[in-house]
């Protein structure tokens, strides 16, 4: 079950090299525009009403899904408030921050149009 769906708006000018090392920083509108320049700037068409990202869950991008590991304990309402949540992608090491989520599978090759859903593994 889908419970969390958005369509990238904008990808910021220095967003790329953070992607390519697996950090995809995603931001609702409106957002300041220092975050604009390093975020992928999205605009949800379905919000969470609830539901809480979890461990085992599935965060696509694309069509590219990878695995939830991790949750930080601000992530859901961060995500829920502003649209914002960072995802380190492969990185089983990185401390988990707050507002974080560490995911594992295929970085995706994003561009604006495409869509993000979080997805229930159950």
């Amino acid at each position: 079950m889908t419970y969390y769906r958005t369509t990238v708006v904008e990808i910021g000018p220095e967003a790329g090299e953070m992607i390519e090392a697996g950090v995809l920083i995603l931001f609702g509108e409106p957002l300041p525009e220092a975050l604009a320049e390093v975020s992928i700037v999205h605009r949800p068409s379905q919000t969470l009403s609830g539901n809480a990202v979890s461990v085992g869950d599935v965060v696509s991008f694309a069509g590219t899904d990878l695995r939830i590991d991790a949750v930080g304990e601000l992530a859901t309402r961060n995500l829920d408030d502003l649209g914002h949540v960072v995802l380190y992608i492969n990185q089983p090491d990185q401390k988990l921050l707050p507002g974080a989520v560490l995911a594992s599978g295929d970085i995706p090759d994003l561009k604006a149009g495409d869509v993000i859903e979080f997805r229930s593994s159950s």
